[in-house]
């Protein structure tokens, strides 16, 4: 039984309106909040498989289209996403109204306060750490409840109150927000600028780190220099230095004991490592947590098999939009590529910003495939009239210079590269489909129903 149905419902009485929520981190709010015993009401510019899932569990009927009228009579208070701008008329409406307005970073202190919590940060990897804790301390009959950017795995939403002591949460460097939480295990696998929007460079991102782990009574830190050296409290430091690489899997050795993992790539076993030193931490049986990981089969969107295309090529899709992230990506799909296949790599940009300042680099990281696509840039909260010149065409030239010759495409719309790579892609070829977007639909356009992944 989750702690919102057992005889305390701690948020039972308030009416929260959620603009923006079905992103994957705003929906989970919906989620956690409905089970705390609160009225939800929400909206969304569009419609999204968050959406979706809230309504098939009978939490969230959402408003598509924002409009002054969806927020509802009486007392509410509006949670708006970092996506949402000042002038949306439901904050406008709410102003109008005298109604609290909240950031979604302080809901998500204020959910971090109720529980002991672990907040999983770094550059690269919090959702899969975050999602392979949860699954450790599942495992080891310890019933955490999560806030994760992404659905969990094994049938799991990407939010849950739970029903034990612990929360696990993904903390996002991106508004700053995880420094707002209040946390007792911080976690850090990795520091690199990626939101050049909202850090000018990597010692003001480095500093926002360090203030995050201070708080903090305890810490699992990556074994690097770097990142040991922002912290000044205890910590636990985790590497995996010679895992065993296969198609399908990885192995490698932990406190004695070796772990199987069913998710390639050297990135998710240091991911294992982060999330099984977190749950010692928090006190899970070491053996149990990780024979539990042996059963993760991957977060939404992260080396996710959508099935296969109409040629029988297997489609994966992934978060992949920083050139590290892109690399790790590719690194584990090459695993994945056997006899004539090829690896075909499908690439949207995020952000305008970041575009402008990674497109070298994420044409080295893509030119690791033996053919790639790139799509245009996926602006999100950016506007293409506030940073002229910058497309994703420089990101397909970056691309073309450092692949040796090796196709490269650049595809104005979905609708193009599908018919393209349909025509490209063989029975025994791997496509990964990349990117912090929408790019998922294309994906699921090229995999045939008949080959669909669970």
């Amino acid at each position: 039984m989750s702690a919102a149905s057992s005889t305390s419902l701690p948020w039972q009485g308030r009416t929260l309106h959620f603009v923006g929520v079905g992103g994957a981190g705003m929906s989970g709010y919906a989620r956690v909040a409905c089970q705390l015993g609160a009225r939800v009401s929400g909206s969304d510019r569009a419609p999204s498989p968050y959406l979706e899932r809230l309504h098939h569990d009978g939490l969230l009927e959402a408003h598509i289209g924002h409009d002054a009228g969806n927020v509802p009579p009486g007392e509410v208070e509006v949670v708006y996403s970092s996506a949402v701008p000042a002038d949306n008329p439901e904050r406008l409406e709410a102003r109008r109204r005298g109604l609290p307005e909240h950031p979604r970073a302080a809901l998500l202190a204020e959910l971090s306060a109720l529980r002991r919590t672990v907040a999983v940060a770094g550059t690269h990897g919090k959702t899969t750490t975050s999602s392979m804790l949860v699954c450790a301390l599942r495992g080891a009959g310890m019933e955490p409840g999560w806030l994760i950017g992404a659905d969990i795995g094994g049938g799991l939403p990407n939010a849950h109150w739970g029903g034990g002591d612990w929360l696990v949460i993904e903390a996002d460097e991106s508004d700053r927000s995880m420094l707002d939480l209040h946390v007792e295990i911080a976690v850090l696998t990795n520091v690199e600028l990626d939101h050049a929007d909202a850090f000018g460079s990597l010692a003001e991102l480095r500093e926002a780190f360090r203030s995050f782990l201070a708080p903090a009574p305890q810490a699992v830190l990556w074994s690097r220099p770097e990142l040991l050296s922002l912290r000044s409290g205890p910590y636990e430091a985790y590497d995996v230095p010679e895992p065993l690489l296969e198609a399908g899997g990885t192995r490698f050795p932990w406190r004695g004991r070796e772990v199987r993992l069913a998710v390639p790539g050297a990135h998710n076993a240091l991911d294992a490592a982060a999330a099984l030193e977190a749950a010692r931490l928090a006190g899970a049986d070491e053996g149990r947590a990780a024979e539990a990981l042996a059963a993760f089969r991957g977060a939404g969107r992260r080396f996710q098999l959508l099935g296969r295309s109409a040629a029988g090529a297997r489609v994966y899709d992934d978060y992949a939009h920083h050139p590290t992230e892109v690399q790790a990506t590719l690194a584990a799909a090459r695993l994945e590529v056997s006899g004539r296949g090829r690896l075909l790599a499908v690439f949207q940009p995020h952000l305008y910003s970041r575009t402008r300042a990674f497109a070298p680099e994420l044409g080295r990281a893509l030119a690791a495939a033996d053919l790639v696509v790139v799509l245009p840039i996926y602006e999100a909260r950016e506007r293409a009239a506030d940073h002229p010149g910058v497309s994703g065409v420089s990101v397909a030239a970056a691309t073309a210079a450092a692949a040796r010759g090796r196709p490269v495409y650049w595809m104005p719309g979905f609708d193009e590269a599908e018919l393209v790579l349909g025509g490209l892609l063989n029975s025994e070829d791997v496509c990964v489909v990349m990117g912090a977007g929408n790019v998922d639909e294309l994906g699921r356009r090229l995999a045939s129903s008949s080959g669909a992944a669970s």
